[in-house]
């Protein structure tokens, strides 16, 4: 996503003096591709319908507020999104594992001068501190360096000898603030059909050093966070930069069998339908032109979708549920229930529930988004209404109405509509775009060195047995795919 600057660019932190390490160029041969095996924070056990609000709630306290954000949107691994993956990092490689966000600019991860870092996960995985010093392949990055100078300019005060750091403050009181290193991330490279094998690329990420308020919970935390936004400091358009990978991605995530696939690089199956990005947008947004219910378009204000101050509809896969203005939300909510007017609901932690018996999608409307150039979001019973609890079902559209001053005019679709999709996001044509697709299946990717055509197929992060426990996981595929389609 486009970098938001802060009032000051950059405020430097009482560090102790790091020894700092020659870097080693492992960057992967052109045309290579690869895999990060990725999995649902939620799958495996059911959540709460308040853990879906919670889970909102903090993260459009970041994106939504009135933050500092040097290199655009950081915070806390619970409340970036839904979906974490397990990189390497350093030489000798160690795992780390980060949320994956298409609303963060930058990989960040816990370092080992972290002040009030969580030291373990209720999810089950095992934390680590990063320490630059124990990698061979690891540099502080200073502040008269090019990545920091592009990210944030001239730096009164700067030295050779200072490194180049970040500090992002929240809505809630929370921060995080930390220095930059490059070092060795390590991945798997698809090799063939069905076929990997481990390579390296030198990423410039950040390494956390303080954290305050619940950046420092234990609850659900994670190593760090994966963006993938649209900003020059994001892994994606390093790797891109670089030679390594093209500036596409796209992401297939299962809600029905915890699978799916997160890729990096030109997919060739399914094909894709795209829609224009709004130009000069922090997040992924889009131009939505009407919405339809069970075959009707509703009759909705001419102005609703104007872009002007709302910059269209933000697309993010970080946002569990989906948010509609409140004349949007209340129209949708009319035509949905118009079948059932005596059905009687109940506020249960903020959703709308109710008691119904017999199949969901015989019972219900399909919902349609239209966006430009044509391109339809199909969105199906099972996807707008869960299951709490036996025959009581709850809705996931709410009412922008309700919340922050900022986002209660905003169209914002989340994992709710995106779920059970290949979403595609083409940052060199400044397109996004989808389709329905079984996450659980294969797809197919093009080499952009040799033209040659592989099948990647979904898996599983952990075993049988520790997926018990932990619950599913989805396949993030990074490809390096240099030639021009």
């Amino acid at each position: 996503m486009a970098s938001r600057r802060p009032s000051s660019s950059c405020r430097f932190l009482s560090l102790c003096p790091l020894l700092l390490l020659v870097v080693l160029a492992l960057s992967p041969s052109a045309g290579a591709n690869g895999v990060f095996k990725v999995r649902h924070k939620f799958l495996g056990r059911k959540p709460s319908v308040g853990d879906l609000l919670a889970h909102d709630s903090r993260r459009h306290s970041r994106i939504l507020s009135s933050v500092d954000l040097p290199i655009g949107g950081l915070g806390l691994p619970t409340s970036t999104g839904l979906y974490f993956a397990e990189i390497g990092i350093g030489n000798p490689s160690k795992k780390y594992y980060v949320q994956v966000d298409t609303g963060s600019d930058i990989l960040w991860v816990n370092c080992i001068s972290c002040k009030r870092c969580p030291q373990k996960s209720d999810l089950g995985v095992e934390l680590t501190l990063y320490d630059p010093r124990e990698s061979v392949s690891g540099s502080l990055v200073s502040c008269k360096e090019n990545f920091c100078v592009s990210t944030y300019g001239d730096i009164p005060g700067c030295a050779a000898n200072l490194p180049c750091e970040y500090r992002v403050v929240y809505g809630d009181g929370s921060s995080t603030a930390g220095f930059f290193v490059t070092d060795s991330v390590q991945y798997n490279q698809v090799s063939s059909d069905h076929q990997t094998r481990p390579v390296n690329a030198s990423v410039t990420f950040g390494c956390g050093a303080q954290q305050s308020g619940d950046l420092g919970s234990s609850n659900e935390a994670l190593d760090g966070i994966l963006g993938f936004g649209q900003s020059n400091s994001s892994m994606i358009s390093q790797l891109a930069a670089s030679g390594t990978a093209r500036k596409i991605f796209a992401h297939c995530l299962d809600t029905i069998n915890g699978g799916g696939l997160f890729v990096i690089g030109h997919v060739v199956q399914p094909k894709v339908k795209t829609t224009p990005l709004v130009p000069d947008q922090p997040h992924y947004n889009v131009n939505m032109k009407a919405i339809e219910v069970g075959g009707a378009i509703l009759e909705l204000p001419t102005d609703l979708f104007d872009t002007g101050d709302k910059k269209g509809t933000i697309i993010d896969s970080g946002t569990t549920l989906s948010y509609l203005p409140e004349v949007a939300y209340k129209a949708l909510m009319n035509a949905i229930f118009s079948k059932y007017p005596d059905l009687k609901f109940y506020n249960n932690q903020g959703f709308l529930c109710f008691e119904h018996s017999g199949s969901i999608d015989d019972g219900f409307p399909e919902v349609v988004f239209h966006f430009e150039n044509s391109l339809l979001l199909n969105v199906y019973p099972h996807d707008y209404l869960f299951e709490n609890r036996d025959n009581i079902y709850c809705v996931g559209w709410q009412n922008g109405g309700l919340q922050s001053k900022d986002g209660r005019d905003m169209f914002l679709l989340g994992d709710l509509v995106l779920s059970n999709k290949l979403v595609l996001y083409d940052l060199e044509n400044q397109v996004i775009g989808w389709t329905d697709y079984n996450c659980s299946s294969s797809i197919k990717v093009r080499d952009g060195k040799t033209g040659a055509v592989f099948i990647v197929d979904s898996h599983n992060l952990y075993s049988s047995g520790k997926r018990l426990q932990l619950g599913g996981s989805i396949l993030l595929l990074l490809l390096t795919l240099l030639c021009v389609f």
